[in-house]
């Protein structure tokens, strides 16, 4: 038995190798099939150690677009603390696109814009670290960002990842536009082994908009990867991003998320019911939940959204396990995962323009027939009186959802 365990390891040892040579080549295929033992060396031995659950926080792009500054992102984590939000776990600030001048310096360095972050991005990196946060930066995979108004890394990846751990950066959102025509397969590990050599750990947020199905490849390279293309602040762009999205649920597991872009709600463009399904959705994906709405500047009823502490929960949960549509007939559908301590997470999602009744059956959720289960509402912040079983039925208002944490009974 002994000799029979060494060769294993032995065999074990060799695969890895194999393994890591052929992503350091790039020649790792999609559909390599390897043991979960080699997957799980793999992965341990290119983590970060970040990204055990889905990071929070928030993202200048959908509010601000270009119009950043130094001034805002200060205070946006002023605001991060005064509202109670970085004790819930929004803790990353990051800055989008527009940061940088369009020159680099005569050393080839990256130059915080002059007129809009005079005191450059170390100075900012410190303050927000005082708050207890951390800040995270945007670059992009080309050789200028998307908004043509900065440059992009490629070329200098390992120099800008060397420029961004010496300014104290914790996260890197990696874009994917005016790049050199190669595939983001070739070009995104080479900013993983940048910023690997870096000198300190930055979480690695891949933005190729699902070009070429990141889910399938993201794991090795990144700790999250974007799914879909740009999300906008309306409800079908929302929900045709968590349609997107839930295809790669499989794929998910802790260091490394799918990602359906980021947050819209408190931006102006769903109604209330509408934006407690956005964040529903985003939760039990187990997807990044980086607010994009001005956060100095909150309305009580997304206040409320944003701090339900026990959607949070399902989303930040240890097991880290990625709900799917479990059933879906017509306008109305079922979506559910498992959390820890054998419960699971369930949205009743009604997509259409009538009020209509939703049933879980058990079978769909994964819960062994006649179970008795106690069910806990996570927006009307209530466990429901009754006890269930086999199934759970609601009656959900149009653009609306229930949601609920279904647990057995003893």
């Amino acid at each position: 038995m002994e000799e029979r365990r060494v060769g294993y390891y032995e065999i074990l040892l060799v695969m890895v190798l194999v393994t890591l040579l052929h992503i350091s080549l790039n020649i790792v295929p999609a559909s390599a099939n390897f043991s979960d033992e080699v997957e799980q060396h793999r992965r341990n031995l290119l983590a970060n150690g970040l990204g055990t659950t889905p990071p929070m926080g928030w993202n200048s792009w959908n509010h601000f677009n270009c119009q950043i500054n130094e001034k805002i992102i200060r205070e946006t984590a002023d605001a991060l603390v005064s509202t109670g939000l970085s004790k819930l776990g929004y803790n990353y600030v990051n800055i989008d696109d527009c940061w940088a001048e369009l020159n680099r310096d005569d050393k080839g360095n990256l130059v915080a814009k002059k007129s809009t972050f005079p005191s450059g991005i170390k100075a900012l990196a410190d303050y927000v670290h005082s708050k207890g946060l951390k800040l995270g930066i945007y670059s992009d995979a080309g050789y200028f960002t998307c908004s043509n108004k900065m440059p992009g890394s490629l070329g200098h990846e390992f120099q800008d990842a060397k420029t961004f751990a010496s300014w104290g950066i914790d996260y890197l959102k990696y874009d994917n536009c005016n790049n050199d025509g190669s595939k983001p397969t070739v070009r995104y590990p080479v900013m993983t082994r940048a910023l690997m050599n870096a000198g300190r750990p930055i979480f690695f947020s891949l933005c190729e908009w699902g070009d070429m199905h990141p889910a399938l490849w993201g794991a090795r390279v990144g700790n999250s990867w974007r799914t879909t293309n740009d999300i906008n602040d309306s409800w079908d762009s929302m929900i045709s991003r968590a349609d997107m999205n839930e295809v790669y649920a499989d794929l998910a597991k802790p260091g490394g998320w799918n990602d359906p872009d980021m947050l819209e709600v408190g931006n102006g463009g769903m109604t209330k019911d509408e934006y407690i399904v956005h964040f529903s959705l985003w939760a039990i994906s187990k997807a990044p939940l980086l607010l994009g709405c001005d956060i100095r500047n909150m309305s009580k009823e997304i206040v409320e959204i944003i701090t339900n502490k026990e959607v949070i929960a399902v989303n930040q949960d240890s097991l880290g396990v990625q709900a799917k549509k479990v059933r879906m007939e017509g306008d109305q559908e079922i979506w559910a995962g498992p959390l820890s301590g054998y419960r699971v997470a369930v949205v009743l999602l009604n997509r259409g323009p009538l009020r209509n009744a939703i049933t879980a059956n058990w079978d769909d959720l994964g819960i062994p027939p006649k179970s008795v289960v106690q069910a806990r509402d996570l927006w009307q912040h209530q466990t429901l009186k009754k006890v269930f079983v086999d199934k759970l039925s609601a009656t959900v208002d149009p653009h609306s959802c229930k949601m609920y944490v279904l647990k057995p009974v003893g």
